[in-house]
Order: C-alpha cells, then sequence, then structure tokens
C-alpha cells in the first residue's frame, strides 16, 4: 500500500502545472485581462496604466526569453528610409475622428486634464472645443535598445486609411540614437510633413502649426513649450511643464539622448499592446 501511494505522489508531481507565466514583455494585468498574472523568471510584472501591465526585466535577470542585446540592431530587411522629427501639440489627433480607417475606435481623446475620455465628435481644443491628446500617449523606454511612443505621419503612396493606428519600427540610422528601435502607433496625420515622414510625440517637442497646450494647461507660461518648431533645449526646462507630461520629456533627453531629427529606416510591425491600451485603436 505504501510503494501505491509513492508512486501516485511521483505521478501527480510529474503532470503539467495549468498555470503558465506571461513572456519577458508579454502583458500580465489590466482591466480584462485573462492571461497570467505571473511573470516568468528574470521578469517582473510592471503596473503601466489601468489596461495594460507589462512583464520587464528584473535587475540583473533576462527572463525565459531572451531579448535582443542592446548592440543587435533589428533586420533591415523590407524596411524604407524616412525622416523623424518632433512635436507635442496637445490638440485632437485626426485618427481620433470617425471614418479615416477601418479600426475598433478611433484614437481616444482626453478632456483638459489628460485623463477623461471625450467623444468621438467633440471639436478639437486647438479649435476652441475640448478634445486633447490624451497624457498617456507619451513615449517611454522598455529597454536600453527600444521604445515604445506615437507619431504624426505622411507615408509615401499611402493615406490616412493606410497608416491611422497602424504601428511601424523606427530604426534610427543616425545621430545618437543610431541602432536604437521606436516602435510607434500612428494616431495623426501632419498637413505639413514630407515624404516617409514620421513627427514623434514628444511633451515639449514643439507646438508647430498649432498650440492647444496653451488652452489646455493656461496656468503653464507660454513660453515653457520652447521654440514653436523643436520645443525645449535642456532637460531641466522639462520641469516646467505640466508635472503629468514630464515623464515623456525626460525621455527625450535620456533614452533618446536629445537626437535631433534623426533619420530612420522603418517598417510596419504588429501592435504591442501597450501602445493600443491607451489609444484604445486597433486596426482590423
Amino acid at each position: 500500500m505504501l510503494k501505491v501511494t509513492f508512486l501516485l505522489i511521483i505521478a501527480i508531481s510529474n503532470l503539467p502545472s495549468s498555470r503558465s507565466c506571461s513572456a519577458l514583455y508579454g502583458q500580465c494585468g489590466g482591466k480584462e485581462w485573462k492571461g497570467s498574472s505571473q511573470c516568468c523568471d528574470g521578469s517582473t510584472c510592471n503596473f503601466q496604466n489601468d489596461y495594460y501591465s507589462q512583464c520587464l526585466p528584473s535587475s540583473g535577470g533576462s527572463g525565459n526569453t531572451t531579448p535582443k542585446p542592446a548592440t543587435q540592431a533589428p533586420p533591415t530587411a523590407g524596411r524604407k528610409n524616412g525622416v523623424t522629427t518632433r512635436y507635442w501639440d496637445c490638440c485632437k489627433a485626426s485618427c481620433g475622428w470617425s471614418g479615416k480607417a477601418s479600426v475598433t475606435n478611433p484614437v481616444k481623446t482626453c478632456a483638459r486634464d489628460g485623463i477623461t475620455q471625450v467623444g468621438v465628435n467633440d471639436a478639437s481644443g486647438c479649435h476652441g472645443g475640448n478634445a486633447y491628446m490624451c497624457n498617456n500617449q507619451q513615449p517611454r523606454n522598455v529597454s536600453a535598445s527600444l521604445s515604445y511612443g506615437y507619431a504624426a505621419a505622411y507615408i509615401t503612396g499611402q493615406s490616412e486609411s493606410s497608416w491611422c493606428c497602424a504601428c511601424y519600427s523606427l530604426l534610427f540610422t543616425s545621430g545618437s540614437v543610431a541602432g536604437k528601435e521606436l516602435i510607434v502607433q500612428v494616431t495623426n496625420t501632419g498637413g505639413d510633413l514630407g515624404e516617409n515622414h514620421f513627427d514623434i510625440q514628444m511633451p515639449g517637442g514643439g507646438v508647430g502649426l498649432f498650440d492647444g497646450c496653451s488652452n489646455q494647461f493656461p496656468e503653464v507660461m507660454k513660453s515653457s513649450w520652447g521654440q514653436q518648431y523643436g520645443g525645449i533645449s535642456q532637460r531641466s526646462e522639462c520641469n516646467k511643464l505640466p508635472a503629468s507630461l514630464r515623464s515623456g520629456c525626460f525621455w527625450r533627453f535620456d533614452w533618446f539622448q536629445n537626437a535631433d531629427n534623426p533619420k530612420m529606416s522603418f517598417k510596419e510591425v504588429p501592435c504591442p499592446a501597450a501602445l493600443t491600451a491607451n489609444t484604445q485603436c486597433v486596426r482590423k
């Protein structure tokens, strides 16, 4: 009897576990998330927003999925050459209007607080309305060589119906960020953009053609936003911006190393859930 019991214990212990873990850089939490809340060895679950938590490397760990080394650039096959600029105008994104593309929802836009969602038909704060960029549509780093963010774009031979809410990998080929990769979701279409041009959203990057920031944040001096094109010039100036926008401003001087309109090669890629969780916009 003892021998049978012992063999039964061994058999049970060898059964596959029903509890799985989320891989490095995978989702591990958020509203309506049904998957595992446990990250695999070497990574921990980090809260990003109410809709998304992500497994990021623990201190000294690499997780059970081997990430790309910081010195290893993404493949260049299938990429096109393009240019970048920067901006943050606080305006409602053009992809925030209905009918721009076949998507689940237009890009989420927010009230003056940058948090509360407003209706898709609400006019832009740049034109007397109450719809502005949401605070969480700022860039952030994932690792030393990879970041996520948002951008306005113009892609040669395409239109808004092609690029609204699509995601692209930008592999920088010049400047201090050469070799780094930024994955952006396109939320806007810039009327002043040229061929294969991505205008990266980053607070303090310049208000551009329109200035919705003075309306959204009347308590902030207009001069604190910096030059109309280019924005502020020093990291310390980020502290003059609203507290809710400083993380994306610091990103520019830290991960992005204050690169001045670096060139890049780009290609369309699947959208990370970390980006679509903020915009609520997914292409069908």
